[in-house]
């Protein structure tokens, strides 16, 4: 067993070194531009029975892959987890088929969202909410320092987690009653937020905080519905956002799908370029990655198209498009978000200068973490 972690861990450095040369030598590829623009969703739990994202791996050069436990589309408990042994063989094997590290990422907050489950032989875990209450720094340091090993271990450098939402609403169906805010008090959720990304960074894991400008006082749950938070929402929800960039933090955030008309009376969070660059970006002075949440959720698939929410998308700042795969199921939608910005690009809608800006906060993230920065 431990030749076997040996051998795992020099195959993952070879692959983070190998980063930066294939970088400077293919600097004009846009189809390596465009694909690293994209973390895609995907079934199966071996790489043999995964041959559609292989191909994305390989022939669309995608940035990152998602992974999960249970298959919503299939109402299936098999997707790409089954025990720690097939899941550390298979983001191995995803790694080996890309020449640009990926960017493998999972929804691992603990508690009730929760991908690496206790019943697949998996470490337990303890939710936001239980660690906020206890608000003690050894306490929420060694859950996340549990969390970081275990990803580690199992080859996951991007968790996408911790949650910033503040539990203003703990009637909220996606935030409040699954217990997944820390507080309603911005200064228990700053705290804990702080010692949850050092512990991922001690252990070389990439933290994403969500969701951008604030979740936590919907009534309304985004993957089901258009949610407008315009009357519930409050500037003191960008307290824990404010505080972790002025300290430094530039690792990922997560845009949610949410309507505020105090910051954009047109887009909801993730297609507002007032929000995501004006704000997030220009006025809070954001210079990590931004990554959309999931673009098939219904509060942006019922009523954008594909390419009109794209475009808007990238318009308005984000960086790293999420397509779980895992709200409806599209084998090819990598394939077709890549045709979807060429296209723009050709159009001149989006220009090639905005893609650079994208694809260099991406592959400075990538870097950054091969080289030990934090």
């Amino acid at each position: 067993m431990k030749k076997k972690s040996l051998t795992a861990s020099v195959l993952l450095l070879f692959f983070m070194l190998s980063l930066p040369l294939y970088a400077a030598q293919q600097p004009d590829s846009l189809s390596i531009k465009i694909g690293q623009m994209l973390l895609i969703g995907f079934r199966g739990s071996t790489i043999g029975s995964a041959s559609a994202i292989e191909a994305d791996i390989t022939e669309r050069h995608i940035g990152g892959v998602v992974l999960f436990d249970y298959d919503v589309p299939a109402h299936s408990p098999s997707r790409n987890i089954i025990n720690p042994q097939q899941l550390a063989s298979l983001t191995l094997e995803l790694q080996k088929r890309s020449k640009i590290p990926l960017l493998i990422a999972i929804d691992q907050e603990g508690g009730k969202v929760n991908r690496l489950k206790q019943a697949r032989g998996f470490p337990a875990s303890v939710s936001a909410e239980y660690l906020g209450k206890v608000n003690n720094p050894d306490s929420t340091t060694a859950a996340a320092a549990q969390t970081a090993h275990t990803l580690n271990t199992m080859h996951i450098g991007m968790n996408l987690a911790p949650v910033a939402d503040l539990n203003t609403n703990p009637d909220n169906p996606v935030i409040g009653r699954l217990g997944r805010s820390f507080s309603s008090d911005p200064s228990v959720v700053i705290s804990n937020l702080n010692w949850i990304i050092l512990a991922y960074h001690n252990d070389g894991i990439i933290a994403t905080l969500k969701h951008f400008p604030g979740h936590g006082s919907s009534a309304t749950d985004t993957h089901l519905d258009f949610t407008d938070i315009t009357e519930s929402w409050s500037e003191h929800e960008l307290e824990p956002y404010r505080a972790l960039i002025a300290s430094g933090y530039h690792d990922a955030i997560m845009t949610a799908h949410v309507f505020n008309g105090k910051l954009d009376p047109l887009y909801p969070a993730t297609l507002s370029k007032k929000t995501l660059t004006d704000l997030l970006r220009g006025k809070l002075g954001f210079r990590g990655v931004i990554v959309s949440d999931d673009m098939q959720m219904k509060a942006i698939a019922d009523r954008y198209g594909l390419e009109t929410a794209i475009q808007l998308a990238i318009e308005a700042g984000v960086d790293l498009l999420l397509f779980g795969n895992n709200t409806s199921y599209d084998p090819a939608i990598a394939s077709k978000a890549t045709e979807i910005i060429r296209s723009l690009l050709q159009k001149n809608i989006i220009t090639a200068e905005r893609i650079e800006q994208s694809y260099k906060r991406i592959m400075e993230l990538k870097n950054r973490y091969r080289a030990g920065e934090r």
